[in-house]
């Protein structure tokens, strides 16, 4: 059986955004928080905030990368919610 994976909590990627502004090491988030240390860099590298209007501004947020992760989760229920549309992906995924 293989591993299960849970998404981060809005409480872990807080913390992440605080350690992130004290400059904390990687290593030391992910041994802290019980987590691989790619789940952190990804986390780091996907979720990071960026406008060109405010670049002041520029950096990760954990309250707005929730917010990313849930409306991708959302993105990603449109598979389940229809059905079409999900037997046309499994489809096109077999024929290549």
């Amino acid at each position: 059986m293989g591993a299960v994976h849970t998404q981060l909590s809005i409480t872990e990627r807080r913390k992440i955004e605080r350690w992130r502004h004290a400059k904390a090491p990687i290593d030391e988030m992910a041994r802290v928080l019980n987590r691989s240390r790619s789940t952190i860099f990804r986390e780091l590298k996907r979720k990071h905030f960026s406008d060109e209007s405010m670049p002041k501004y520029a950096g990760y947020y954990g309250a707005a990368a929730h917010l990313m992760s849930a409306n991708q989760r959302a993105r990603q229920r449109n598979l389940i919610k229809y059905k079409g549309l999900c037997n046309s992906v499994i489809a096109r995924l077999k024929n290549g």
